[in-house]
This record gives structure tokens, C-alpha cells and sequence, in this order.
């Protein structure tokens, strides 16, 4: 997986990297063009985790994984059951 992700496909990625929970995406209008994204619990009342991810990161498959591999290690670390996940586009 080499070639660089489209941003709905890199946002299907996240999403699916998080269940049960949600994960929401946005870029905050400052130019810089990062992505954060924020998983938080099924009643979208509080918040897990939170990642802010460089425009590079966020269309490089190999980065995104290490990155959403690393979160999720700091969810579970904190006690949170999340389901098996394998990076696919």
C-alpha cells in the first residue's frame, strides 16, 4: 500500500481503527492542514483520545497505521476494549 490515501478513504481508515467507539475527524482552518482526529465513547459524551496528524501522515498509508497503531496502544493502555483492526483502504 503505496500509494498516498484520498482523504475519505484515510477518514474510513480512522473511523474503522476505533470501534466500538467514534472517531470524529476535522482540520481546523489555520492553514497548516492537519487533521485531528478525536475518539470518544459510544454516547458522545467523553472524550478517549485525541491525534493530531500532519497533512503527510494523514495521506501516507505506512504513517497513518503507525499512528492510529500508536493511538490505539494508548487506548488500550488506559483500559479501552477496542475491536481487532488491520489497516485496509
Amino acid at each position: 500500500m503505496n500509494t498516498p490515501l484520498r482523504v475519505n478513504e484515510a477518514l474510513l481508515i480512522a473511523h474503522r481503527a476505533f470501534q466500538p467507539f467514534q472517531c470524529v475527524a476535522w482540520a481546523p482552518q489555520d492553514g497548516t492542514g492537519e487533521v485531528n482526529f478525536s475518539v470518544i465513547d459510544r454516547t458522545n459524551t467523553r472524550l478517549l483520545g485525541r491525534t493530531q496528524v500532519s497533512p503527510s501522515a494523514f495521506t501516507n498509508p505506512a504513517e497513518l497505521q503507525r499512528l492510529l497503531e500508536q493511538s490505539r496502544a494508548e487506548l488500550n493502555q488506559q483500559g479501552y476494549d477496542l475491536e481487532p483492526w488491520k489497516m485496509t483502504a
